[in-house]
């Protein structure tokens, strides 16, 4: 151990006495080691964007989707309802959340866009990762309220309210046999360009005000990732038992694919480049050891071991990369962290995952793994000089 520490301690004095030579080479090395170990977080950031984002059309990544298979069964939207939330109680599953589809018409300014209104339960945002603009989302104890609340997009604000903040609780009056004014709660996010009205309603409410103009279409159940195949199997036979067949669908292995063309073009970049500088720091290195040939020739005469020759050089090569890929991890850092990705993606991340400790240790191990690439040439060509030769030189 003493040795090691040694050969450390001997590596970074001749390195602080050549360190105009392989400044040049190690500037390489740190910019190469910043682009591969920035890149490799950046990836795991923006790819737990991309899966957000995902999870907020189809839900998280072992959301199970139960859609209606057709039956003759003459049960109503509620007793269906009512026998999935059975099912899902008797799992003990969390969350779970119908996806129903209503047919209503707005009293009042006639814009001539069609409006499109959904039902779900509360959980459906957990489930689906539903933020909101302005106002909030729905919660267990809206459904108890006397009249119905909405969460609907700024579409819908400017064409039926005349843009009135969510904030402010602006209400509008839906048709139907007995009209009923609902109260706007909530704004959701546009998510796409264009995007028409929308209005979102709880179903309890839906069913309780508008009976006839729910159409329940399925049922969103999150599970625990390790339970999905077994829940994926047990659901189907437990939701026929209802009266009603449903088709459980998992998700996919991977509910997302991330792009990684751009990826690796920069990783095969940052690898040319730090291949360069290794290259660099061995050209520098050999010159040094030339340089330093008598004084190697005199450790051997005093008795340095060829083991202990060849460790000194190759530690030279080595703690410079090390040092460069320090300072390479740490402009990485500080530039991911300073990355504004909810500007890239037009919302914030809600599980921002912290710098990835294995993109560090990619970084340094590249860093290592050149230095010591770097010295390996130059420390054979040291221990393969014969002591009398060495001397004479």
């Amino acid at each position: 151990m003493t040795g090691i520490v040694g050969a450390i301690i001997e590596a970074w004095d001749e390195l602080r006495i050549h360190r105009v030579r392989v400044l040049l080479a190690l500037i390489g090395v740190a910019c190469a080691v910043t682009a591969i170990t920035g890149i490799t977080a950046a990836v795991t950031m923006f790819g737990q964007a991309m899966q957000e984002e995902t999870e907020r059309m189809s839900g998280r990544d072992t959301t199970l989707e139960a859609w209606s298979a057709g039956s003759s069964s003459e049960m109503s939207a509620v007793e269906v309802d009512a026998a999935v939330d059975s099912v899902a109680a008797r799992h003990q599953i969390s969350y779970h959340s119908v996806r129903a589809y209503l047919s209503l018409n707005i009293r009042g300014r006639d814009v001539g866009e069609y409006v499109e209104w959904s039902a779900v339960d509360a959980d459906h945002g957990a489930i689906t990762r539903q933020g909101v603009e302005d106002g909030r989302w729905f919660t267990e104890a809206d459904s108890e309220r006397l009249a119905p609340v909405l969460v609907v997009n700024q579409a819908f604000l400017d064409a039926y309210t005349e843009g009135a903040a969510a904030s402010t609780h602006p209400s509008v009056v839906i048709d139907g046999e007995t009209p009923v004014a609902a109260t706007v709660i909530g704004e959701v996010p546009v998510m796409w360009n264009g995007e028409g009205p929308r209005a979102i309603m709880l179903f309890d409410q839906a069913v309780r005000w508008f009976p006839d103009s729910v159409s329940a279409e399925g049922y969103q159940f999150w599970v625990p990732p390790e339970l999905a195949d077994q829940f994926a199997e047990v659901l189907p036979r437990d939701l026929a038992a209802t009266g009603v067949p449903f088709d459980v669908q998992k998700p996919p292995a991977e509910a997302f694919v991330i792009d990684r063309v751009l990826q690796y073009l920069v990783l095969g970049v940052g690898g040319f480049a730090l291949l360069l500088g290794g290259l660099g720091l061995l050209n520098i290195a050999l010159v040094t050891v030339r340089y330093r040939i008598r004084e190697i020739g005199i450790r051997r005469s005093f008795g340095a071991t060829s083991g202990r020759v060849f460790f000194g050089v190759l530690m030279e090569s080595v703690v410079a990369t090390t040092v460069a890929g320090v300072v390479g991890v740490v402009i990485a850092v500080a530039v991911i962290k300073n990355i504004p990705i909810d500007r890239i993606f037009g919302r914030p991340i809600d599980d921002l995952p912290g710098f990835p400790f294995d993109a560090a240790l990619v970084g340094m191990a590249c860093a290592v793994g050149i230095g010591a690439l770097a010295g390996l040439i130059p420390a054979i060509y040291a221990v393969r000089v014969k002591v009398i030769d060495a001397i004479r030189y």
